[in-house]
């Protein structure tokens, strides 16, 4: 049982590997913000299957950790994209006057 977990975690582990590309090839910020939370997310299973496997104590609450971080990211990210730009075209106004 413990190999098939360890091997399940391995394969999570190249697939967020080959994840990895999709964060430096994204066209837009949005792309890589969900690619960064897909990897998040499998980095958090691969945790859990080795905590699961191993029994090394610590490995659930380091996955806990980057659960925590993976969602404060997401939420700074959401929080940048919808704040408005700033409208500089009011002071290219006043200065040409």
């Amino acid at each position: 049982m413990y190999d098939f977990l360890l091997a399940a975690a391995g394969f999570i582990l190249f697939t967020v590997a080959v994840g990895l590309v999709r964060i430096l090839r994204g066209p837009t910020n949005a792309d890589r913000v969900m690619a960064t939370q897909l990897l998040s997310t499998g980095g958090i299973a691969t945790l859990l299957l080795v905590a699961s496997a191993t029994g090394v104590r610590g490995v659930d609450d380091v996955a806990l950790g980057l659960a925590v971080l993976a969602a404060f990211a997401a939420i700074a990210f959401v929080d940048n994209a919808a704040s408005p730009e700033p409208d500089t075209s009011d002071t290219e106004k006043a200065s040409d006057q």
